[in-house]
């Protein structure tokens, strides 16, 4: 266990600043310009054309994107697969449900769309702002998660360890600061909040910890959504919870593809890394009281009169 004596009350002398972590501020938010150039951000907003049956993905990371790209994959696939030859088994999530920034318009400018079967799922860590305009005309689908940040924190430290020696006190300075991957926070879930609330068919605002809480109620909430709502006959032979379990953190996490593959040209090193715990409340075994108030004060005053809270 981390200790949780630190000095997270007053900003720390050993953060470094975001260019040392491969941030650039784009548009208005950090973006992790190593994985993300900012052209591809580009052409994906000038090139992307949403179709109004596409089903997109949102998250911060290490919000429950893995798990909710899972879900989503098994809701509208279900009558096309069985839990025996669902892709799932073989394949990681993300290459199921891919980045439109990361992966495809990464790859290529304009890349050939035209072969995804119907409807298409993709995903993205973009802030609302800075989708294709093509997305906010269309009335496709998005299904924004959001995390307690105070666990985001703890998870994204963890999971940069390969790759970023930086200790669990410099990654809460950044973050408060708002110099971190697609933020600042606030501002990434202001977003997403405003939209669901404007406009609540197109967005789907989605709690990691009421997923946790209460996986079959928001599975359900969450098939009805994406128009792919599960019928009487489904519920009583069990559908809503076979999907549940085969989602599940600890089964996804023990298929041979999530244990020893990587997804290929990815800089993550193997796909272990995106099963790491997955519990609610982790950050109190590495952040102190004292960071925890501090933090807790800053997104009251971020998100005052919006509505949005945290417990």
């Amino acid at each position: 266990m981390e200790s949780k004596e630190s000095s997270l009350g007053t900003p720390s002398a050993a953060a470094s600043n975001a260019d040392d972590l491969g941030l650039t501020q784009f548009q208005g938010f950090w973006i992790p310009s190593r994985s993300v150039p900012t052209s591809s951000i580009i052409a994906f907003q000038k090139n992307f054309q949403a179709l109004d049956d596409a089903i997109i993905v949102v998250s911060k990371p290490k919000s429950g994107t893995t798990w909710l790209k899972a879900l989503v994959f098994s809701i509208v696939n279900r009558h096309h697969y069985t839990f025996s030859n669902t892709p799932l088994n073989s394949t990681n999530p993300h290459l199921l449900v891919p980045y439109l920034d990361i992966h495809l318009y990464k790859k290529n400018p304009n890349p050939d769309l035209s072969t995804i079967s119907s409807p298409r799922l993709f995903s993205t860590h973009l802030p609302y702002p800075m989708l294709a305009d093509s997305i906010k005309r269309s009335n496709c689908r998005i299904v924004y998660i959001i995390r307690n940040p105070f666990d985001i924190i703890v998870s994204l430290w963890h999971f940069l360890r390969f790759m970023d020696d930086r200790s669990v006190e410099d990654h809460f300075e950044m973050f408060c600061r708002g110099e971190e991957g697609y933020g600042p926070f606030w501002d990434h879930a202001l977003g997403y909040w405003n939209m669901s609330l404007e406009k609540p068919s197109n967005v789907l605002f989605l709690r990691y910890e009421e997923l946790k809480e209460d996986p079959v109620a928001q599975t359900k909430r969450l098939a009805a959504f994406l128009g792919f709502p599960f019928s009487i006959e489904e519920e009583k032979t069990g559908m809503v919870n076979q999907i549940v379990d085969f989602c599940s953190f600890n089964n996804l996490k023990d298929l041979e593809v999530n244990k020893t593959g990587k997804n290929p040209g990815s800089i993550i090193p193997n796909n272990k890394l995106f099963f790491r715990s997955g519990k609610v409340g982790d950050y109190v075994n590495h952040l102190s009281p004292t960071a925890v108030e501090r933090l807790s004060n800053i997104l009251e005053e971020k998100l005052s009169g919006s509505g949005l809270t945290f417990k």
